[in-house]
């Protein structure tokens, strides 16, 4: 019968195209769904010159921006993101479980080194593919971006900055997306296991696993991911100093100088807020796609 069947134990000879597919639509889908929340992050994180720009919390961001701006402002940038998250999370999920399997996180038992592993290595991976993509997303998230379309955003900052700015925050996106993954995959694993030791189909195991390792790990990663975004739209910026920042260190000193060390937390509530419901849905339409792509 179906419901007898572990759809984790996919075969050797078709388990990395399935995962990789699946990987790849359950991105889009996670981005789409969170993307007015992440682009209120974005603005809560970039060091804004104008009061108009300035946001108390989420509730506050989102009222303004939408009467101000229209709601359709919200959105801007969603192409770049739908692009870039297909591929990107279907080299993550093919690598995160060729990395499991080939390290022995499929085995009975704690096998937390090899997930965190296998965690770390989807992300090196698949962020090289969209950290360009995250440049031009975050250049058209900030407030009175001059780009409307994805290609005329990217040719410009071409134009202008060459190629190292798609890929100045890479080693930030590292610093954060590493630690992330290996906490977010980690914590993951041990409350699925924990809380569906059988190994069946269960959307509530995926969508409460999901969201309560998002939660934890975007918390602990905010205050690098505060550092990507000055890195990210430092071109947009019309400050000197913002400008001319080249790396994270750069980025940690503009903020402590900024801000304080309250600065680290720009972001935080708008961050986990997306993050939770997005990584739940992430893993819950993983799950779904690989269940199904398993049993047609």
């Amino acid at each position: 019968m179906a419901d007898d069947i572990d759809y984790e134990a996919l075969p050797a000879n078709a388990g990395f195209a399935v995962n990789m597919l699946a990987g790849a639509l359950a991105g889009i889908s996670e981005h789409a769904v969170m993307f007015p929340v992440d682009s209120i992050k974005t603005r809560m994180q970039v060091f804004a010159t104008s009061p108009v720009a300035v946001y108390s919390g989420v509730g506050n961001a989102f009222t303004r921006i939408s009467s101000t701006e229209g709601m359709r402002a919200l959105w801007r940038g969603v192409s770049s993101v739908v692009l870039g998250a297909g591929p990107a999370h279907a080299v993550h999920f093919g690598t995160l479980e060729a990395v499991k399997e080939l390290a022995g996180g499929n085995e009975a038992g704690n096998q937390w080194l090899a997930t965190s592993l296998a965690g770390a290595s989807a992300t090196i991976a698949s962020d090289a593919l969209m950290n360009p993509f995250d440049v031009v997303k975050q250049r058209m998230q900030v407030h009175k971006s001059e780009f409307r379309s994805v290609f005329t955003c990217a040719r410009v900052v071409f134009r202008n900055e060459g190629l190292s700015a798609f890929y100045v925050s890479y080693p930030t996106t590292l610093a954060i997306s590493i630690p992330f993954n290996a906490i977010q995959f980690t914590v993951y694993e041990q409350l699925k296991r924990f809380m569906n030791p059988s190994h069946q189909y269960s959307p509530t195991t995926h969508i409460v696993s999901g969201a309560v390792a998002g939660a934890v790990a975007a918390a602990v990663t905010t205050p690098l991911d505060v550092a990507k975004t000055i890195l990210q739209t430092r071109g947009t910026s019309t400050d000197a100093d913002i400008r001319n920042v080249r790396g994270m260190a750069d980025a940690f000193r503009v903020i402590w100088q900024r801000d304080g060390i309250k600065g680290f937390g720009r972001g935080l509530t708008p961050r986990v807020l997306t993050i939770m419901p997005s990584t739940a849905l992430c893993w819950l339409s993983y799950e779904f796609f690989k269940a199904a792509i398993r049993t047609d």
